[in-house]
């Protein structure tokens, strides 16, 4: 029988940045279940309505531990070990019933570049319908929802507390629209138990996030599966739906993280089909889809997508 745990955001069970030092809140074995509940990224506990307001937030937080993105976790898997995957199947992912999302006016790469830094930023305060599976806004926008985790992942194995804004080869803020519910993710094996983390919920997001923000949101249910595989070895995140392959790419230059992710495909084009390295660029070149995950989080991602049935043999 697959044991289900539960996991709320109580002070215990949340933290705003990685740590391989960080005490696991729940240890579970290889193929157990947890549910999530979390908060937005913010670490609110209501909707927020007006950006001249301050609105009530998680209290109290610790810092420089609770910095960044409100993170429920770490989960401590017995049999994960370094070298190993740990295989995430996002089983189902339920919205709040608020949101939010703003843009513009704060100093960032992509205001600047837009000539929108400075003054006021603009907000949509979302309230959302998870029946429906639709977002409206305070100004009448209406939206179809799309949830996903923005951040999953565990600490890479070096001392300190790590922010929880670039994704990294063992997860963390990847930020990808197509990490929904009935999708897998792999992750690379950074340190003993893993000590898996989740937070960071969006109800819908474009590739690319490119306002800075996707549609941030609390989670009422984040239904995971973990399983420890030790007959698959990745560099890098990868995933899978019913339909497609996926392989991402991380760096602070988009060319490399084209470079990292497009590798990464050809990895799985060579394992799953058979295919020489040549043979599978070549293929690729027709069928794979290269996809900027997001430009905002200062490291970079790009994904590549491949459907399963582009290759015939």
């Amino acid at each position: 029988m697959n044991n289900v745990h539960t996991i709320f955001p109580a002070r215990k069970n949340l933290h705003g940045s990685f740590s391989r030092d960080y005490e696991s809140i729940l240890q579970i074995h290889s193929g157990e279940s947890v549910r999530f509940q979390t908060l937005d990224a913010g670490w609110g506990l209501e909707p927020l309505v007006s950006l001249a307001e301050k609105r009530k937030k998680f209290e109290p937080r610790e810092m420089p531990r609770d910095q960044g993105h409100a993170l429920c976790g770490p989960v401590y898997i017995h049999e994960a070990l370094p070298g190993k995957t740990l295989e995430i199947r996002i089983n189902d992912i339920v919205p709040g019933k608020w949101g939010w999302s703003t843009a513009g006016g704060y100093p960032h790469s992509v205001n600047e570049g837009l000539g929108l830094a400075g003054g006021e930023e603009f907000l949509l305060s979302w309230g959302l319908d998870s029946t429906h599976m639709t977002g409206k806004s305070q100004f009448g926008h209406e939206v179809p929802l799309k949830p996903f985790m923005g951040i999953m992942g565990m600490p890479p194995n070096e001392e300190g507390i790590h922010s929880t804004t670039p994704p990294r080869f063992c997860g963390g803020n990847i930020d990808c629209k197509e990490l929904v519910s009935g999708t897998t993710l792999y992750l690379p094996i950074s340190v003993e138990g893993a000590l898996f983390s989740v937070g960071d919920g969006h109800g819908v997001q474009g590739d690319g996030e490119v306002g800075v923000s996707a549609l941030e949101c609390p989670m009422e249910r984040v239904d995971l599966t973990f399983i420890v595989r030790d007959d698959l070895k990745l560099k890098m995140p990868s995933a899978e739906t019913q339909t497609e392959w996926i392989s991402f790419g991380f760096h602070e230059g988009l060319d490399e993280a084209m470079i990292i992710a497009l590798d990464g495909m050809l990895d799985i084009m060579q394992s799953e089909y058979g295919l020489k390295r040549k043979e599978a660029l070549t293929l690729a070149s027709l069928g794979v889809d290269m996809r900027i995950t997001q430009v905002v989080n200062g490291v970079k991602g790009v994904h590549a997508m491949l459907n399963k049935k582009f290759i015939k043999r």
